[in-house]
């Protein structure tokens, strides 16, 4: 239990964290997987060569420190973490090395004694902080379990199809290879994907968004290439791996479905709006709602043919409004099949918005802005204010368009986002 005495501790080494939070914290995962190299399998070694991972937890640490008081406001970014940390099979022995060598760690790029009662106070604090992580992932392990169809840790899948989306992105459709059921998730949440990379010759996780809803004997990924178009960025490791080593008929690992961020609500109005690679949590999302609407349609029809009275089927059809953004048609992945349902169903309205087209592409066709996407520009019938609102990308579009749809006049609780990569995304 955290005394007062140690809060304030915690709280005066504030403005240190700020300063020094980033070189403590790549100094700790350092130190930690040396110490421990069993867990470079657990940690993307990606996210530790761009110093991704350290960036990320030196904010977590200082917003932790700055709300040692009240960890409640945290929540949401919690219960962010603790799906991921579900999804790597991230277990409660796990916290002990955690928390041994980020004192250490404290204590060695502070240059402050180990028996100080400053270390004593983020001993402390850190217990506390990992009993609530362990306490909610209980209970999302204990979810798993009770879910018909999902499991605990790593299960083999093969990879019955690759079909490529276009020059960056490839779609892998993965079957159990115990032939048993799939879970029902949620279209939006992700799983993780575990490979071995051959340059470095160890097991890698990294997580994907799945990319059509559920309910089908397959799970999807659509995965974008780290370096596809960024001559400056090293190849992702994953990635890489999966776009040139993994072939049809191979077995990956694969932990279960999990996320926060997901379909809310089929009957109420929703619009998707997402930019690159971001448009896979949005394609589960669009399916499932389709789906759905396809419920409504074999309704109303066995309603005309028993003679029972079932409201039209129009009125009762929400809108979906469908809004990406895209450096250009060439990487404008599942173009085709997002056409080919607002060419079907009349309540899908897509909207595309690219940076640069060829000469041949025509405007209101092909698409409806050049340039980076303005929702201000955006036809207000697109963005009703009934609606739910989804955003992934990039954090500053993310950031961007979350601002915009505030000035527009929705409001904040309404808006639900998910920025792909390493952490979450605060808007």
């Amino acid at each position: 239990m955290i005394t007062s005495e140690q809060q304030e501790l915690v709280k005066a080494t504030v403005p240190v964290l700020k300063e020094n939070g980033v070189a403590l914290t790549d100094y700790f995962y350092k130190r930690m997987l040396k110490n421990n190299p069993e867990l470079k399998e657990t940690f993307n070694m990606g996210h530790q060569r761009s110093g991704a991972q350290a960036k990320a937890l030196a904010g977590a640490v200082l917003a932790y420190a700055e709300n040692i008081d009240d960890p409640s406001v945290l929540a949401p970014v919690v219960e962010l973490i603790c799906h991921k940390h579900v999804s790597l099979n991230i277990q409660a022995p796990d916290y002990d090395i955690v928390g041994e060598n980020l004192l250490h760690s404290i204590s060695e790029v502070l240059s402050i004694p180990m028996d100080d009662k400053l270390i004593s106070a983020w001993a402390a604090a850190y217990q506390q902080l990992a009993d609530l992580f362990i306490s909610t992932e209980k209970l999302l392990y204990k979810q798993r379990e009770n879910t018909h169809g999902s499991w605990l840790g790593w299960r083999d899948f093969i990879v019955e199809r690759k079909v490529k989306e276009n020059g960056e992105i490839t779609s892998f459709y993965l079957v159990p290879k115990d032939e048993k059921a799939l879970p029902t998730y949620k279209p939006g949440q992700y799983i993780t994907v575990r490979v071995t990379v051959p340059e470095l010759g160890i097991k890698q996780p990294r997580q994907y968004s799945l990319s059509d809803s559920p309910g089908g004997k397959y799970l999807r990924i659509s995965v974008k290439r780290a370096d596809a178009h960024d001559e400056h960025q090293e190849p992702g490791y994953v990635s890489s791996t999966l776009h040139t080593v993994i072939g049809e008929g191979d077995t990956i690992e694969i932990s279960a479905p999990t996320g926060n961020f997901f379909l809310v609500n089929a009957d109420r109005n929703n619009v998707l709006i997402s930019a690159g690679i971001g448009l896979t949590p949005m394609i589960a999302m669009l399916n499932q709602l389709i789906t759905d609407n396809n419920r409504l349609d074999d309704r109303s029809a066995l309603s005309e043919k028993l003679k029972l009275p079932f409201p039209d089927t129009e009125v009762n059809k929400k809108q979906i409004s469908f809004i990406h953004a895209a450096r250009s048609p060439d990487v404008h992945a599942m173009r085709k099949e997002v056409s080919e349902l607002s060419n079907k169903y009349s309540n899908l309205h897509v909207y595309v918005a690219y940076e640069s087209v060829a000469d041949n592409f025509v405007p209101g066709e092909d698409y409806q802005m050049l340039g980076r996407l303005s929702l201000k520009e955006v036809p207000v019938q697109l963005l009703p204010k009934d609606a739910d609102y989804y955003l992934c990308g990039p954090l500053p579009f993310m950031q961007h368009q979350n601002a915009t749809l505030l000035e527009l006049g929705i409001s904040q609780e309404n808006i639900h986002s998910e920025a792909f990569g390493t952490g979450g995304v605060s808007l």
